[in-house]
C-alpha cells in the first residue's frame, strides 16, 4: 500500500484539502445531472452516491484523524447511509494509508526523544496496521513480540476543527436543528479529545481488562507503561483474525455461539456493572485467537454511563412499560426524545416512532436467548431505517432528539447487534447481568 510522507497539519491546509474534495463532488453531481438523461434516476443516482463516497474517503484518508474517524462512525450507520458510504467508510476500519518509514521514526523522536531502536530489540518501521487516528508497527524486547501504535502527527490539535468542518454535513445529514444542537457535537469532540490521550487509554485498558478478567473466552493484551507515552502505546502482540474475517468463513456454529457469549456478555458486564462502556464496537477493534478465543482491543473510547440516563434507557427495554403508554411517554421526556415546547403533531409522531422503534430493537432483551443469526429480525431494523429516512415529515421537523448520552450508548447498541449478526451467534443468553 501506497505510504504518506506528510499529513496536513494547519487548519489552513486541512480546510483547502476539504474544499478539493468539495469540489470533486460538485463535478460528480454535474455528471450525475447529465447520467440521468440517459439512464435512469435509480442508476444514476447509484453512481453519484459511489463516486461520492470514492471522493469524500479519499481526501479523509489523507487527513486522517478526526474527520476520519467520523467516517468511521458513520460506516457502522447501515440502515442510514446508502450502501456505497457504507463500503466505502468501512475501510476506514482496517484500509488506511501508512506513514512512511521516514515520518514514522521521526514522529516517534518527536514523541518519546529517541528513535525506536533505542527502547526496542527490534522495531519494524513499516505498519502492519493503519486507522483513522494511528497506526500499529511490530516490535519485539526481552523475547516478547509486541505492537507500538503511534498516533498521527496533528491529530490532537485539529479536532476542534475538524468538527467544525464536517458539522455541517452532519447536521443535514441527521436533520439537526436548533439552539442546543452543540451539545452532541461536544460530546463527539470530547470523546475524540478522550481518545487522543494514550496515557488515559492505557489505563482504561488496564482497567477493563482487570474488571472484566472473569468472563469466559475473552483475552486482553498486556500493556507497558514505561514504554508508553501520550502519543505511543505498547503492548503486547496478539495473533488473530479480525472478527470480520473469521465470521466470513467460519462454518463452526458451537464457535460462533461460545465467542458471540463471550462478547455479549462483555458488553452487558460492562454496561450494567460497570456503567462505563467500551464504545468502539466495530470488526477492527475484535481478534478471533488460534484457540478460539475473543481478544479485545483499544480501549480509547470509553463511554460512563450516568444513573439518570441509565435506568429510563433500560426501563423501555421491558415489553410492558413498552405498551405502558402513560409510563413510555414520561420516559421519552426523561431521555429528552420528547420536549415540553414540542407542538401536539410533533408529540404524536415522536410518541409513534420511538414506540415502533424500541418495540423492534429491544426484541432481544425480552427473552431469556436470543439468535442473533435471525435474518428477518435485522432486516426489519434495516427497512425502519430506510422508512424514517425517506420520511418527508421527519425532515420537516427538529430531529435534535434525545440526550446527548444516546450517541456513544446508540452507537454501541447499533456495533454490538452487527457483530452478533456478522458472527451468526445463537441462543445467547441475554440477560446475565441486567439489574433494574
Amino acid at each position: 500500500m501506497k505510504t504518506i510522507d506528510t499529513i496536513p497539519t494547519s487548519k489552513i491546509q486541512r480546510a483547502t484539502k476539504l474544499v478539493s474534495t468539495g469540489a470533486k463532488v460538485g463535478v460528480n453531481y454535474l455528471k450525475y445531472y447529465g447520467d440521468k438523461l440517459v439512464n435512469s434516476d435509480e442508476e444514476a443516482k447509484e453512481r453519484l452516491n459511489k463516486n461520492n463516497a470514492s471522493d469524500i474517503y479519499d481526501g479523509l484518508k489523507q487527513l486522517k484523524g478526526s474527520a476520519l474517524k467520523v467516517a468511521q462512525m458513520l460506516s457502522m450507520e447501515k440502515s442510514i447511509l446508502p450502501q456505497a458510504y457504507v463500503e466505502q467508510f468501512s475501510l476506514a476500519q482496517f484500509s488506511v494509508p501508512p506513514l512512511s518509514p521516514p515520518l514514522v521514526i521521526k514522529t516517534f523522536k518527536k514523541y518519546f526523544g529517541k528513535n525506536p531502536n533505542e527502547l526496542f530489540d527490534t522495531f519494524n518501521a513499516t505498519s502492519v496496521n493503519a486507522a483513522s487516528i494511528g497506526q500499529v508497527h511490530l516490535a519485539t524486547k526481552n523475547g516478547k513480540k509486541l505492537a507500538v501504535k503511534i498516533q498521527y502527527p496533528g491529530v490532537a490539535e485539529s479536532i476542534a476543527s475538524d468538527l467544525a468542518m464536517v458539522k455541517p454535513v452532519a447536521m443535514s445529514m441527521f436533520n439537526i436543528k436548533g439552539k442546543d444542537s452543540d451539545k452532541y457535537f461536544k460530546e463527539v469532540e470530547q470523546k475524540l479529545i478522550e481518545e487522543t490521550n494514550y496515557i488515559l487509554e492505557v489505563e482504561q485498558s488496564q482497567e477493563i481488562a482487570k474488571a472484566c478478567g472473569h468472563i469466559s473466552n475473552l483475552r486482553f493484551p498486556k500493556y507497558y507503561k514505561a514504554l508508553s507515552s501520550e502519543r505511543i502505546i505498547t503492548m503486547d502482540y496478539m495473533d488473530g483474525e479480525h472478527l470480520s474475517e473469521f465470521a466470513s468463513h467460519n462454518t463452526d456454529q458451537v464457535k460462533a455461539n461460545r465467542l458471540g457469549q463471550a462478547l455479549w456478555d462483555f458488553y452487558m458486564y460492562q454496561i450494567h456493572q460497570l456503567k462505563k462502556v467500551h464504545a468502539d464496537p466495530h470488526p477492527g477493534n475484535f481478534l478471533i485467537s488460534e484457540k478460539g478465543e475473543l481478544v479485545a482491543l483499544d480501549f480509547g473510547c470509553m463511554k460512563s454511563i450516568p444513573q439518570e440516563f441509565y435506568a429510563p434507557y433500560f426501563e423501555l427495554a421491558k415489553k410492558e412499560n413498552i405498551m405502558n403508554l402513560e409510563f413510555f411517554t414520561k420516559r421519552l421526556f426523561e431521555l429528552e426524545i420528547l420536549k415540553e415546547e414540542d407542538s401536539k403533531e410533533e408529540l404524536a409522531f415522536f410518541t409513534e416512532m420511538f414506540h415502533e422503534m424500541l418495540s423492534l430493537f429491544t426484541q432481544p432483551f425480552q427473552k431469556d436467548t436470543f439468535d442473533f443469526s435471525d435474518g428477518i429480525f435485522f432486516g426489519k431494523i434495516a427497512e425502519l431505517g430506510e422508512k424514517y429516512s425517506k420520511n418527508t415529515d421527519l425532515r420537516k421537523m427538529n430531529g435534535n432528539r434525545g440526550s446527548k448520552h444516546f450517541i456513544y450508548i446508540n452507537r454501541t447498541f447499533f456495533g454490538l447487534y452487527n457483530l452478533m449478526f456478522d458472527l451468526k451467534a445463537q441462543n445467547i443468553k441475554i440477560n446475565n447481568y441486567l439489574r433494574l
